[in-house]
């Protein structure tokens, strides 16, 4: 631990948003996540969502059981607690460490509502530990509710997973304004990584209709990843198996996709 400390990390922090779910947000954080551990780097993966969705799709299937969540973390800081490191982290297998969350979370958007400097909670627990960690991610829960703005006001960079179909790209255009105001008002350093397209079937017209449709609407402004996410039932096993798509179908075309995003994102820190 002293080691790490020594080391002075450049720590990055990215939030994985999309108030509509079912978009491959958890999957995406999840790959991206081990992926990055793959090349050597430390990674912390935060769930950031009451369901606790990626906590369960890391193996552990009942997050309600857990002791100490994030949840738990984020009280000790609104009690002006010390959170010591490690506290409530747990190690994956495939070398990532989790935050994990559970139901307990879902009230943490009532309780901080009139909690002073409420959007920055989360920063503060951030500013702790990233001197531990090459990347830290977070995953959002769906909504743009409290919890998603303290995690867009402690990040580096916002990555926009979005499922390739016409509902999940209309609804983009309020986080896109969320996104701007936190940038204003709370985090100035705050940038859009990108937008990346997820469950693409282009065997179909339909998908390459909405893949013009992104283009056009936002690739002016914003990134477009090139390498989109394909659709594959593969991909929705792994969250079963509590492993990643690296494990339970390596040489498939989804892995191979989390492959690329994984070194687009780290050629992009290196530039």
């Amino acid at each position: 631990m002293e080691n790490d400390k020594n080391e002075k990390r450049k720590c990055r922090v990215v939030a994985c948003c999309n108030q509509k779910g079912g978009v491959g947000k958890t999957t995406t954080c999840v790959n991206l996540g081990i992926g990055l551990a793959s090349k050597g780097q430390k990674v912390l993966l935060i769930d950031c969502d009451a369901q606790g969705s990626m906590t369960a799709s890391l193996g552990y299937e009942e997050p309600d059981r857990l002791e100490i969540t994030l949840s738990t973390i984020l009280t000790d800081i609104i009690q002006e607690e010390k959170v010591n490191y490690p506290k409530g982290i747990l190690q994956h297998a495939e070398g990532v460490d989790l935050l994990p969350s559970n139901i307990e979370l879902s009230g943490m958007e009532i309780s901080i509502v009139n909690i002073m400097s409420r959007e920055t909670i989360l920063r503060r627990y951030i500013e702790e530990v990233k001197q531990y960690y090459d990347w830290i991610l977070i995953d959002c829960t769906p909504s743009l509710g409290m919890l998603t703005i303290n995690a867009l006001t402690c990040a580096d960079k916002v990555l926009i997973p979005v499922q390739a179909a016409y509902l999940p790209i209309k609804g983009m255009e309020q986080l896109i304004k969320t996104i701007g105001q936190v940038r204003r008002q709370l985090n100035p350093k705050l940038e859009i990584e990108g937008i990346l397209l997820t469950m693409v079937d282009c065997r179909t017209n339909y998908a390459k209709d909405i893949l013009e449709l992104i283009q056009e609407a936002y690739g002016e402004h914003i990134r477009i990843f090139q390498d989109y996410i394909p659709f594959s039932v593969r991909a929705a096993e792994t969250s079963a198996e509590g492993i990643s798509i690296f494990s339970h179908d390596p040489k498939g075309k989804v892995a191979q996709a989390y492959q690329k995003l994984t070194q687009e994102v780290m050629a992009d820190e290196i530039k």
